[in-house]
């Protein structure tokens, strides 16, 4: 079990350093000159360790656990946006994270190692179904879509992602989790995901949009985990457990709606604190 949360917590530090690197970055180019920045090469490039690690927490760790932890790379996000974007921190911040902290605590204990189970047999069909369909939604909405609609279409997809890499750690190896039905689902579901709260980064607030990816990529597939893939809580542990999540969603918003986080998504922090991103950057 510790090898596992260590993997979630690992996992949960990438998605935070890769968003500050991928927002300093974008403050050395504009457009598509970002791409090219060696920065934001790394960051993807961490962000794919950091799935990696997700898939292996995902393999011993019901959702519900994994998820909180995942959700808890806002802390590692409004920390370094504090060092490397000049953010100031607020007191409620610290206290969000203590609080999504202590609550982790009583979320993994509560969970426990659980190895990934083998899904019902309809499993796999009706989530390329809802993949697909989730597709089509992204596709309508697009371009005409609300960013709060299409934050919650991209939480969608990210969720679906992990109840399909759940579901597909039970078949046996790696070889065996790639080398199946499910594996179209993550891809479909990971796609949507991405490219609809991208979009909705684009016109809406960043800090709702955040907050709704947080609570239901920590809902959502923590609700399909002890539905249907049997997930199960410690044995009079449900009422910790619930609290716990409530503490860690509160967070979690606390979190997405503070200026630190605002400036590593945006990429850019506000005029009166730290450089802006058309200064030259400061030599290390």
């Amino acid at each position: 079990m510790f090898l596992s949360l260590l993997a979630a917590i690992a996992a949960a530090v990438g998605y935070g350093v890769s968003t500050v690197m991928q927002a300093v970055a974008a403050r050395r180019a504009q457009g598509l000159a970002v791409v090219r920045q060696p920065l934001v090469i790394l960051a993807f490039t961490v962000d794919l360790v950091a799935w990696l690690f997700s898939l292996v927490a995902l393999d011993h760790l019901p959702l519900f656990v994994v998820q909180a932890v995942l959700a808890s790379s806002l802390v590692v996000t409004v920390l370094l946006a504090r060092v490397f974007l000049s953010v100031p921190m607020r007191r409620i911040d610290v206290a969000a994270m203590a609080a999504i902290v202590a609550a982790l605590v009583v979320l993994g204990i509560a969970g426990g190692e659980q190895p990934a189970p083998v899904p019902p047999d309809w499993f796999a069909p009706v989530l390329i179904g809802v993949a697909v369909g989730l597709a089509v939604l992204a596709l309508v909405f697009y371009k005409a879509g609300t960013p709060v609609l299409l934050a919650v279409i991209g939480a969608l997809g990210y969720s679906g992602a992990a109840v399909a890499a759940r579901g597909a750690h039970a078949s046996g190896d790696i070889w065996d989790t790639i080398f199946q039905p499910l594996a179209i689902a993550i891809v479909v579901f990971g796609v949507v995901g991405a490219l609809a709260y991208l979009r909705s980064l684009e016109h809406g607030k960043v800090g709702t949009n955040a907050a709704i990816l947080s609570v239901v990529e920590v809902v959502v597939p923590g609700a399909v985990g002890i539905a249907v893939l049997g997930d199960t809580i410690r044995s009079g542990w449900d009422p910790a457990v619930a609290v716990a999540a409530l503490v860690a969603l509160a967070g979690c918003v606390v979190l997405a709606t503070s200026p630190a986080n605002e400036a590593a998504e945006a990429g850019d922090a506000s005029d009166d604190v730290g450089p802006s991103k058309d200064a030259a950057p400061e030599p290390a």
